[in-house]
């Protein structure tokens, strides 16, 4: 049976006494980058609910639903779970609206009060982590990341063939970079908290605030402190000059300090850390884009490349022990994918 007549058939079948021979209109709502797909029933009385389609053969549900209730029992604002259908991968929760932050973030005035809110969120998920409550983002798992970088990008997007010699400067930076992000304070890490993941979803109460609602937490790890400021502030799909999101980072810095985060007393500490975070993010970004136009053919992600490799391009020329990958990224600029690139 197809998996959509699938989940009409358990739709239907839930909502069957509470609306009698009434139909659920089942209607797309998103897609992320995984195999999980997302749908909006609009019910008789008017309001809304989400389906999640998450094929039990290549998604399990079961991570969403443990973190799920880390983060609410952490007062952040996750969708609510009415129903689960582990069997067939099928989960029924609340809906937090189709306005996300990136949306949301057209008016750019609007900047100050919806990050104030993400800090907030994101302050309170920190401040109820414990160790051996999710997977490590460990040493082998952070380097699994950054290999997609070699794989995917460098050899499959751009065609270039990784050298001995080049291989032996990537991974002298990349056992840098290992060793600070390691180093470093460990949290719960959302992993992907950014603004196609947060949600404008109105008003709150002081008790619990609405904004943002926090999607695809799913794969979350505890890991580096400033894992998820760096996916905020230095987001794939959307950027800030940088004194702006100097602003931004040093506000959650002064929020954290004073509810008892275990960040640096010393600002450019905590900032060294958060760009050298941001390059092991920023190489695992581009080798997943990579992999999701030429292994998966989602190419929408291609045009976020540059932003990406500005970022990485800008942190690398600032510290002299990320010199090689600096000078990479240099003679990467322009480079179209595909061509053979020559040292």
């Amino acid at each position: 049976m197809p998996r959509t007549t699938l989940l009409q058939h358990w739709v239907q079948t839930l909502f069957a006494q509470q609306f009698p021979g009434r139909p659920i209109p089942v209607e797309p709502a998103s897609a992320d980058a995984s195999f999980r797909r997302y749908f909006r029933l609009t019910l008789p009385d008017g309001s809304t609910r989400i389906v999640m389609d998450a094929p039990p053969d290549k998604e399990d549900c079961r991570p969403f639903l443990r973190i799920a209730t880390l983060f609410r029992r952490a007062g952040a604002h996750v969708p609510e779970v009415h129903a689960e259908n582990l069997e067939h991968g099928f989960l029924l929760l609340s809906d937090l609206g189709s306005t996300t932050y990136l949306q949301a973030l057209v008016d750019r005035s609007a900047a100050a009060p919806l990050y104030r809110d993400a800090n907030r969120a994101l302050i309170a998920i920190q401040l109820a982590s414990q160790p051996g409550q999710l997977p490590e983002y460990d040493a082998a798992l952070l380097g699994r990341e950054l290999a997609l970088f070699p794989e995917w990008y460098l050899r499959r997007h751009l065609g270039l063939t990784v050298d001995a010699a080049l291989d032996r400067d990537l991974q002298a930076v990349f056992a840098a970079v290992l060793a600070n992000n390691l180093q470093q304070p460990r949290v719960f890490v959302h992993r992907d908290y950014h603004s196609r993941n947060l949600m404008l979803v109105g008003e709150g109460s002081a008790a619990f605030p609405a904004n943002p609602g926090i999607l695809d937490f799913q794969d979350a790890v505890y890991g580096p402190l400033t894992y998820d400021l760096v996916s905020l502030y230095r987001d794939a799909y959307i950027d800030w000059p940088e004194e702006q999101e100097l602003d931004f980072v040093i506000r959650y810095w002064e929020a954290a300090r004073r509810a008892g985060l275990p960040v640096q007393d010393d600002f450019h500490d905590f900032y060294r850390d958060y760009e050298w975070m941001g390059v092991q993010r920023q190489l695992k970004v581009l080798g997943i884009f990579a992999r999701l136009c030429h292994r998966d053919g989602k190419n929408d992600y291609l045009q976020d490349m540059p932003r990406v490799m500005a970022y990485l391009r800008r942190t690398c020329e600032r510290y002299g022990e990320l010199g090689a990958l600096a000078r990479l990224c240099e003679r990467l600029a322009g480079q179209r994918p595909g061509v053979a690139f020559g040292f």
